[in-house]
């Protein structure tokens, strides 16, 4: 595929699933065979696109830059270089992955499939737009587009429990949005670009720092809030488990990647081999790391659980992407592990929820208690879920071992250097036992999850006459389609692969990324050594102690003896009903409406002396004893209301003469 081709396909990868969005709603209209068809066309042929990008780059590595000028005045810039090749392969397969799933996932009781499946396919569009783009202008544009689009999947059941939750994903990205914009507009003021290949030698000669970092901090809380960053994650726990399976595995799998991609631009490209900047984000990776562990194992609800699980690995990655700032010139194992990790969420999260939407589309429930022991005779299903669970829990011989381990190992590294220096590497000691203590929690929740499913004793329920004929016959319902086996088992299967050859796999792609973190390409690394062998040990020996001892006292024996499992977090710990709500309901709208409600006053209030004394305006016993008519009189006060009118415009122009003011003020301060 020559360059000139390669530049001409930037655009088809973005824009290709925005006429695909089209054509299945138009294609829903006729009939649902011909809607899944035509998404399952858009879908694989975008696949085989950006698979043939990522083919052509790994033969002779090139970056290709495709530009479309004149919109919104900056121009929409798209580039591919090795990071993007992968990461956008990587969402091309998930996007094929769940397509393929939903054929039999939505075929029971599902609604409204037109609007879900042109949603779907636009938000593919802005999606790759985001990691397609060139400078931050761009990503914002698809970014914005993308956190729109996939609100739909949260409440596509518009049940009163999805309205919610979209209420608080939508919140959280209009105010991570907004914070990004301003971010974003303090940055291009103060640098004079956007663009990330100028980004960091424009930044190297601002003398104001200060400014930098208030750009770097509001673009931080946009992608963060995103990505699922501690505290901005109160949308994860809430929208996955009340969105369509395989939404949630495009929410957790790849949307929140798009957090992180923005949050790795910002780190390499404005805070590059910034102490204070990577120090910020380890702490903020640790607490997400340990936070989502923390809620996954109290959660009783299979896909809450994998939600805050998604939480927690957001945060190994982050811890990944500080690494990369505190390192400096040193950064090659944590440039690695940071987006191998990415790469290997992507691919259990896509597993692991797939594998949620099986057990959904055959029992529609999802709490742990009344899902016990379905798992039982099913060993497909089984292997499907170990493949996810073993390697999210970093066990050797599955990919999330290797990315686990190249990320311990920047630690490792980062206290050594930092006692080299002299320096104090304590609180470096306690951030690898938060990482490690994670680990094993990882392992207590997946084995809680486990033992659910294919351990437990199943509830005893009554069988309908069809049901025990079935039984009677010996004919044993198929609980998933041929397609869904054939699409879980070869993501399954990429899993143990690329742990047991991660030279020929892992590394070959890792390689191709680095160049996007300012790092180098590595020679060969003893994954499998003792001392990185030790670490997992460590994790796996946690992980036992967690499970035996906390998960057993989160569950107790009923009346009949079996195991119920507990909601056992307090209320009053979730951040957004305990918080965010009631400061913004108590403290923020009265506060606001009062400073309103006196404009409003004010306005209202000069308006009507100037009505009195220019217009000298008179009672209506005035006009009465004067002898006005009633017709007359209607006209008046229809005059009256006109005058109202006039005063509720007035306040609107107020306020946007006080915006306009502010604007100004700003603009004077910051240039």
């Amino acid at each position: 595929m020559s360059v000139e081709m390669r530049q001409s396909l930037l655009f088809f990868l973005v824009f290709w699933p925005v006429f695909g969005a089209f054509a299945a709603w138009i294609a829903d209209m006729v009939s649902d065979k011909l809607r899944d068809n035509a998404v399952t066309a858009v879908v694989a042929v975008e696949f085989a696109v950006m698979v043939g990008m990522l083919v052509g780059f790994f033969r002779d590595g090139t970056v290709v830059f495709g530009s479309m000028n004149g919109f919104g005045g900056w121009g929409l810039n798209l580039e591919l270089d090795g990071f993007r090749a992968v990461y956008g392969t990587v969402a091309a397969l998930m996007w094929l992955g769940t397509g393929l799933f939903s054929r039999e996932y939505f075929s029971s009781h599902y609604k409204s499939l037109g609007r879900y499946n042109f949603f779907y396919l636009f938000t593919l569009g802005a999606t790759m737009g985001v990691f397609l783009g060139a400078d931050l202008f761009t990503v914002f544009i698809f970014f914005e587009i993308m956190s729109f689009t996939s609100y739909t999947w949260v409440v596509h059941d518009e049940t009163p429990e999805a309205m919610r939750a979209g209420q608080t994903y939508l919140a959280v990205a209009i105010f991570g949005g907004m914070a990004m914009l301003m971010g974003l507009a303090i940055l291009y003021t103060t640098a004079g670009t956007l663009t990330f290949s100028e980004l960091y030698a424009a930044v190297s000669e601002v003398p104001e720092k200060g400014k930098v970092w208030a750009a770097g901090l509001l673009i931080l809380t946009g992608f963060g809030a995103k990505a699922g960053m501690f505290p901005l994650h109160i949308w994860l726990p809430k929208a996955h488990p009340v969105a369509p399976a395989p939404a949630s595995a495009l929410l957790s799998g790849i949307l929140t990647k798009s957090g992180i991609f923005g949050v790795i631009a910002v780190t390499v490209n404005v805070f590059r081999h910034d102490p204070a900047w990577g120090k910020l984000l380890l702490i903020l990776g640790a607490v997400t790391m340990f936070g989502g562990a923390l809620l996954a194992l109290f959660s009783v609800n299979f896909k809450r659980t994998l939600a805050c699980s998604s939480m927690s690995q957001i945060g190994f990655i982050l811890v990944g992407v500080g690494l990369l700032a505190v390192l400096g010139e040193e950064n090659m194992l944590a440039a690695r592990g940071t987006v191998l990790h990415m790469m290997n969420h992507s691919l259990f999260k896509l597993l692991l929820f797939m594998v949620s939407g099986v057990i959904y589309m055959n029992t529609h429930k999802l709490n742990l208690n009344e899902l016990k022991g379905w798992g039982r005779g099913k060993p497909l299903l089984m292997a499907l879920y170990l493949s996810g669970a073993l390697g999210i829990g970093g066990i050797p011989l599955f990919s999330g071992y290797i990315s686990k381990t190249l990320l311990h190992e920047g630690i490792v590294e980062y206290a050594a250097l930092t006692a080299e220096a002299g320096g104090a590497a304590g609180w470096i000691t306690v951030l690898e036992w938060v990482f490690l203590l994670t680990g094993g929690m990882t392992l207590g929740y997946m084995a809680k999850l486990f033992t659910v499913l294919f351990i437990d004793r199943p509830q005893k329920v009554k069988l309908t006459a069809k049901e025990k004929k079935r039984l009677e016959k010996g004919i044993r319902k198929r609980y998933m389609s041929r397609l869904s086996a054939v699409t879980l088992s070869v993501v399954a299967l990429i899993i143990p692969v690329f742990g047991i050859l991660p030279g020929l796999t892992m590394n070959k792609l890792a390689d191709l990324t680095v160049s996007f973190f300012g790092s180098e390409p590595a020679g060969e690394i003893a994954y499998f050594s003792l001392t990185n062998l030790k670490g997992a040990a460590i994790s796996i020996l946690i992980g036992a102690v967690v499970y035996l001892a906390v998960m057993r006292l989160l569950a107790r024996k009923t009346a009949n003896g079996e195991r119920e499992y507990l909601d056992c977090w307090p209320a009053w710990l979730d951040l957004e009903d305990g918080v965010y709500r009631p400061m913004l309901g108590k403290v923020l709208l009265p506060v606001l409406g009062a400073v309103c409600g006196f404009c409003d006053g004010l306005a209202d209030g000069c308006i009507g002396v100037m009505n009195r004394v220019f217009f000298r305006e008179k009672s209506e016993d005035y006009w009465m004893e004067k002898g006005l008519t009633a017709e007359k009189l209607r006209r008046r006060l229809r005059i009256r209301q006109e005058q109202i009118l006039t005063s509720s415009l007035s306040f609107g122009l107020l306020l946007c003469a006080a915006g306009l003011v502010a604007t100004l003020l700003y603009l004077l301060y910051w240039r």
